[in-house]
């Protein structure tokens, strides 16, 4: 099916792999819908539309309400990125507040699942469709005080492996990207880790690519997995981060 005939839901499409998502996917022929909390706020909802004015904005205040004015917007739901992000919690587990262990495991694990519940029965009764989330690969080298954060993650991930088993015989593709080291002013702002010395030298001496991905790179992922037809690649969760981790290379 050519991509001007198919609509994209993009959630917390302002943050984190949003941007480069939205603009791959409506380069590529995509309607693209939009969804982020900042929306409500008619000054960021500008800003956002005047930087991709192809986008659709939907203000909805749960996921299933946000699922059904998609589908009542455009009759159709082919590609559902879930961008998901929230401020990573660094403390200890003796000192960690079970609040925002409980907001980030909201925000990362049980808004994405409400949402793709709510889509199921939509993508059964086309046909089909491609699910991509953004996740995290940050869980392949952990460090001390990032359980928070670490069990989002592995969570979220988990969630795409079975997923992907379930909905499989309904040609319902499930995949994930799982960055590290990608450019965003969630994880990675630029102050910090591009403009600052210490946090460039920080990147080139922990990534093997020796510089963060650039947006342009994930959105080109994102594309491919949210319009191939291939449908029979599903459970994957992609690595994007420059080869992170990488053992320190030790003379001989």
């Amino acid at each position: 099916m050519p991509d001007e005939n198919r609509t994209a839901l993009v959630t917390n499409a302002a943050g984190y792999a949003g941007p480069p998502a939205v603009t791959a996917l409506s380069s590529s022929g995509f309607r693209v819908v939009v969804h982020d909390k900042a929306f409500d706020d008619t000054v960021a909802r500008a800003a956002f539309l005047q930087t991709h004015p192809g986008a659709e904005v939907i203000l909805a205040d749960n996921p299933a309400t946000l699922v059904a004015q998609t589908w009542k917007l455009a009759g159709r739901l082919d590609t559902i990125v879930c961008n998901d992000h929230y401020p990573a919690v660094q403390a200890s587990s003796e000192t960690v507040c079970l609040d925002e262990f409980r907001r980030t495991l909201e925000y990362l694990v049980i808004y994405p699942f409400a949402l793709l519940q709510a889509a199921i029965p939509l993508l059964r009764s086309q046909g089909g469709g491609n699910i991509v989330l953004v996740t995290s690969c940050r869980t392949h080298a952990p460090i001390a005080g990032g359980s928070v954060p670490d069990a989002a993650r592995a969570a979220a991930n988990a969630l795409v492996r079975s997923l992907a088993i379930e909905l499989a015989p309904d040609a319902i593709s499930v995949n994930a990207v799982s960055p590290n080291f990608l450019y965003s002013e969630a994880y990675y702002p630029k102050a910090v880790f591009i403009d600052d010395a210490k946090g460039r030298d920080y990147v080139l001496k922990s990534v093997p690519a020796g510089r963060l991905g650039r947006p342009e790179e994930i959105g080109d992922v994102i594309r491919f997995l949210a319009s191939t037809d291939a449908r029979f690649l599903t459970g994957a969760l992609i690595d994007f981060n420059g080869g992170w981790p990488s053992s320190p290379i030790r003379p001989i």
